[in-house]
């Protein structure tokens, strides 16, 4: 396969901190030598495990890029034992945009994996950090949140995997990530997920999803900040053990549990993210906007479980998931 375009700055294996960037030629009308600049942060130390830690997968989710954006400031290499990769903005034209997929080519970064070196620019990102970035990693962190369309409860989450003792592996790294909630997730579009290419490299992978909304709070970005350094330590990279906190097992077990609307209008919730419903109760009623007298229409819970995400915006469309459904583990 050919090289990628994508040429780093900084020395992978050289001790110390190194602040630099992922360089992609890109020419355009303003630039015909430009370049996509994504930075980076590499910090070595010797002999031991890598970890890769990101955010930006989606420009529009801000509770990763800032924890990340804060670790690359105050980490030195003289506290950690191996090696720690950064990269708080993996889809950084999104990011400068604040957007969820990229100005630049329309891409969905979390949904272009594995990627291709010859393809559109965030396809050449993809496929750099299927080729390069990952393979050099034991550990990858990927933070999500909600961004501007969904507000989610605070959980680190893993993945049911054929091989059993890899599994527990991944599992153990979502635990000690330390969220209110670890979730076992059944995933949309899995295939061209981050997630998906990491795992089939056989690294351990955790995701997390830290509420949304398009902001942040000091809270989430506080459980951001933990989670990273719990995930250093149960890497082996920072001393000692992650942080213990109480954190709730559930489940997404299937593509049902992402509620999808039929129906264009005004979105009411019946209930509040954290709320527990049996099956039948309403979810959210949705009134149309064209005329007043109509009645809404009701959306129920088709299964017993817990409002873990719903849609952030009042205004909803045919084909928007508007709540999120899991259940005890």
């Amino acid at each position: 396969m050919q090289d990628s375009a994508i040429s780093a700055t900084v020395d992978f294996h050289q001790d110390g901190v190194q602040h630099g960037f992922l360089k992609l030629p890109y020419s355009h009308d303003q630039s015909a030598w430009g370049n996509v600049m994504i930075p980076i942060t590499v910090i070595c130390n010797g002999e031991g495990p890598t970890a890769l830690l990101t955010g930006g997968n989606h420009g529009d989710e801000y509770e990763g890029i800032t924890a990340l954006l804060k670790l690359a400031n105050r980490l030195g290499a003289e506290e950690i034992s191996g090696r720690v990769i950064i990269v708080p903005m993996m889809n950084h034209p999104a990011v400068l945009n604040g957007t969820r997929t990229s100005p630049l080519d329309g891409g969905n970064l979390n949904r272009a994996f594995p990627g291709n070196p010859v393809g559109t620019l965030t396809e050449k990102i993809a496929d750099y950090f299927t080729r390069y970035l990952v393979p050099l990693a034991d550990v990858v962190l990927d933070m999500h949140s909600g961004g501007r369309t969904l507000d989610l409860l605070p959980f680190a989450a893993t993945h049911r995997l054929a091989d059993a003792t890899f599994g527990a592996r991944c599992l153990a790294g979502a635990q000690a990530f330390g969220a209110p909630y670890t979730l076992f997730m059944a995933e949309l579009e899995e295939a061209a997920l981050f997630d998906s290419v990491v795992e089939s490299l056989g690294r351990v992978f955790i995701s997390t999803e830290l509420r949304g909304g398009g902001t942040t709070t000091p809270g989430t970005v506080a459980l951001a900040e933990q989670g990273v350094d719990n995930v250093l330590r149960f890497a082996g990279i920072l001393p000692g053990d992650p942080l213990p906190v109480a954190s709730q097992a559930l489940e997404i077990p299937s593509a049902d549990y992402y509620r999808v609307s039929q129906h264009r209008g005004l979105l009411e919730f019946a209930v509040d993210l954290g709320d527990w419903v049996q099956q039948g109760d309403v979810l959210a009623r949705v009134y149309a906007l064209e005329r007043t007298g109509e009645p809404p229409v009701d959306y129920r819970a088709p299964f017993a479980g817990m409002l873990i995400g719903r849609r952030h915006p009042a205004r909803v469309d045919v084909g928007d998931t508007f709540a999120v459904l899991a259940v005890k583990r």
